[in-house]
């Protein structure tokens, strides 16, 4: 298409209609029109324009420079100059998410070529083609060719994008040819300019169990400077989706990446109110095949109206057809009985008289099985002397005798073991030569990392792609599980990867998939040491899709946030993970403590707190109170950190609800164990305040002011059993009763023509009313701080 001086006028469909008509009229008459130029005239009416231009003293209509495509639902258009992102439509909102004043580069890269750092640009290609893909209405093809740096000129670019695929929205795929003898080092594709404001914006991503954000453009704002937020995968981002919605439409941005090469999602501000997307990919060194490399999964790009909750819908409808769901524990009945059956985790630190006994007292209390989560049981001090765990503190003999007897009582322990640290003060680090395998960053040097406060003590992560790490690993937990006879291991930062730079390691440089083959190799080796008569549990610390094979429980803490991170304004947890995975795994943990944190002996004395283990002050009870509601309605085990026998007396009340939540959730296991996540009904409550309580086992009380943040008085959430009942789960955190009244949409739900109501809650089981096609309202007054389930169920 010939480029003329032109000028812009605004039209819409109509007019768009009356240039189709013009170019096939031109067409009729034997006058050239090219594919770009009828792929030019399926546009938005948002940004539709035409152009005049004077040839020879003829006028004539020039199509604009815009490329698009679209399904009826969704339209994407791309700059036919240049190849920039210029919309992303909601056709049904009639919104674009898409708003750039300023293009912005589709792609940027990093190649190592000659032994030197190049970084590529569309605009150092000479020459640029985009066209619509032959016999496909609904993709797009664009290419950028002749670059204009030293020993690339032979190198191209191919973006395609489609759509009328699975999974739902627009497929984006890169690829580079003539590569020749340069590498790839990173990838930035697709890149999102200017997302459009909107009213009441959030931003929801599965950092662990899901961060919900308020008024993210104010937060990537920085200050007026801009700030940019970044999630790696697999790691941090338990699952490859993000959406940043508004009230009239959400943008959804995800990956079908099922083989978890690393990469990471980001948004970035520029203290403007400018907010601008992109995902970055590490691709595997060695990866391209005759100098041409292709992005070995899809980015995808969509839009609806909702919000997380419609996006984790919208990410579940293809991730449980994923091999990762399929084959994980639950699904295939791998998980260790005691795991399912556990009813309340004791959570303590220390040797087993101040571990075991508390919770053998704790389960005659509640009645049910109670498993013991179990720190510093282990020789080297915490965080500072890893790998050295063996023999334990207490020593082999007595240590072996106390789990003996727990096991007695029925009692199962998971036992702390970190999976990536080895404390480079320890003896063992330089005597058998543990540098070599620890995770070299691009600089080629260790980052080591410290988390004891007290002793600044730095330990080195360690390569999950070395043989060597894993076989230590696994010898030391195999070790544990066959001598001392605890039940499982607990591999503590099990959920987080990292990008090795070393080449003396077996496994390519930098990005790849490599980590998370050498976890399934970790995991299926320590799973070989110890087959026999009792079945070894393994546990990691976080939640992450490519983990379900290989793990058989996930400690999520995020239900207990406010303990250890200071949120902003308007940010919150959400069960992001939960919604979409939750029976494929089981989820438990949280910081729910009536104490001040324990010290561990081994650390310096002069840093412990007088009182270790020292009741907190009631006012703190409401926060206890908000993390125990939140892992029952969330579908999580509950757990009890830092119990001491003396709590069932001086805070009765309060373990009491604990207690409770445990035995209501084990009479709806249906729901709250098997059951999927489904949207809560709106009900109508009341507040009230907490002011959290920062405090941790590395954080003190802050000396400033603590602002109180407002929380609904009853907590709620939705779930559908096996069976297709559907049940709400309600907590009360409140010091009076509530009256509480919803209605469940029966489309939604999927609810039967009639059935009943039924109440299930520690007393039994009662039912409260009945439903029917023209009323599916549930009432009734719940207690102060009390739970239940409301079920809808045919009759």
């Amino acid at each position: 298409m010939h480029k003329h001086e032109y000028w812009t006028a605004t039209i819409g469909f109509l007019a768009a209609a009356t240039l189709l008509a013009q170019a096939a009229a031109r067409a009729n008459a034997a006058e050239p029109v090219s594919t770009e130029e009828l792929a030019t005239v399926a546009f938005r009416s948002a940004k539709a324009a035409s152009y005049e231009g004077t040839k020879g003293g003829t006028t004539e209509v020039v199509l604009p420079p815009i490329l698009s495509v679209g399904d009826g639902r969704l339209r994407i258009a791309v700059d036919s100059a240049r190849g920039s992102l210029d919309g992303i439509v909601d056709l049904a909102a009639d919104h674009d998410h898409a708003a750039p004043a300023d293009p912005l580069d589709l792609w940027t890269m990093r190649l190592r070529a000659a032994s030197e750092t190049v970084n590529l640009a569309p605009a150092d290609a000479q020459s640029f083609r985009a066209a619509p893909i032959e016999g496909r209405p609904d993709a797009l093809r664009l290419e950028w060719s002749d670059f204009s740096r030293p020993g690339l000129s032979g190198l191209a670019v191919v973006v395609t994008v489609e759509l009328g695929q699975k999974p739902r929205g627009s497929q984006w795929s890169i690829a580079v040819e003539g590569l020749a003898d340069a590498t790839l080092d990173e990838v930035r594709f697709p890149r999102i300019p200017a997302i459009a404001e909107q009213q009441r914006e959030f931003l929801a991503v599965p950092v662990w169990m899901g961060r919900l954000m308020g008024d993210p453009r104010k937060l990537l704002a920085g200050s007026g400077k801009g700030s940019r937020m970044e999630w790696h995968y697999p790691g941090i981002l338990a699952m490859q989706c993000v959406t940043y919605y508004g009230a009239k439409s959400a943008l959804y941005i995800a990956c079908d990446d099922t083989a978890a090469f690393r990469k990471s999602f980001a948004f970035w501000g520029d203290g403007t109110g400018r907010v601008n997307f992109e995902m970055v990919h590490l691709p595997e060194q060695g990866s391209a095949v005759a100098g041409r490399w292709q992005m070995p999964y899809r980015a995808i790009v969509d839009a609806f109206e909702g919000d997380w909750i419609t996006a984790a819908e919208q990410y579940r409808a293809w991730a449980i057809e994923q091999p990762w769901a399929a084959a994980s524990r639950r699904k295939r009945g791998q998980t260790p009985e005691w795991v399912d059956k556990t009813a309340l985790w004791v959570w303590n630190r220390g040797r087993s008289p101040g571990v075991l006994e508390p919770a053998a007292r704790l389960q005659d209390e509640l009645g049910l099985p109670v498993s013991v989560f179990w720190h510093w049981w282990h020789g080297c001090s915490y965080d500072t002397g890893f790998p050295e765990y063996l023999p334990p503190r207490e020593g082999a003999d007595p240590f072996r005798a106390a789990v003996a007897r727990a096991s007695g009582k029925g009692l199962h322990t998971l036992v702390y073991m970190n999976q990536r640290l080895w404390g480079t003060t320890t003896a063992s680090w330089a005597a058998e030569g543990a540098e070599r395998y620890a995770v070299k960053g691009a600089d080629g040097k260790i980052h080591p990392e410290i988390y004891n406060t007290f002793t600044k003590a730095p330990c080195a992560p360690m390569c999950m792609g070395t043989s060597f790490w894993r076989d230590k690993y696994a010898g030391i937990a195999a070790e544990a599980f066959a001598d001392l006879g605890v039940d499982g291991i607990y591999m503590d930062q099990a959920c987080a990867t990292l990008a090795c730079y070393d080449p003396t390691h077996d496994h390519p440089i930098g990005g790849g998939k490599y980590w998370m083959e050498g976890f399934q190799s970790l995991a299926a080796d320590l799973r070989s040491r110890t087959s026999g008569p009792r079945e070894i549990a393994l546990a990691g610390e976080g939640v992450g899709e490519p983990w379900l094979p290989h793990l058989d429980l996930m400690l999520s803490l995020e239900v207990s946030i406010e303990r250890y991170q200071a949120l902003s304004a308007g940010t919150e947890s959400i069960p992001f993970f939960h919604a979409v995975y939750h029976p494929y795994t089981i989820q438990f943990g949280n910081y729910s403590s009536l104490t001040i944190p324990p010290y561990d002996d081994l650390w310096p004395p002069e840093s412990a707190p007088p009182e270790p283990l020292k009741l907190l002050d009631r006012q703190h009870s409401p926060q206890f109170y908000l993390d125990q509601a939140r892992a029952f309605v969330w579908g999580q085990q509950p757990t009890l950190a830092n119990f001491v026998p003396e709590l069932l007396e001086e805070r009765k009340e309060e373990v009491d609800y604990a207690l409770e939540l445990a035995r209501v959730r084990h009479r709806a296991l249906k729901y709250l164990l098997d059951g999927t996540f489904f949207r809560a009904p709106s009900i109508n409550v009341p507040t009230v305040s907490i002011t959290p309580l920062r405090l941790s086992i590395y954080a003190r009380p802050p000396s400033g002011p603590v602002e109180p943040r407002s929380y609904p008085a009853v907590l709620s959430a939705a779930w559908k059993a096996e069976d297709g009942n559907i049940a709400v789960a309600l907590a009360s955190i409140a010091d009076d009763p509530v009256d509480v009244s919803f209605t469940l949409d029966r489309a939604y739900y999927r609810l039967p023509e009639r059935g009943v109501i039924r109440r299930i809650d520690q007393s039994g089981v009662q039912t409260i009313g009945s439903f029917d096609a023209a009323a599916s309202t549930a009432q009734l007054t719940l207690p102060a701080r009390r739970s239940c389930l409301v079920e809808f169920a045919p009759r």
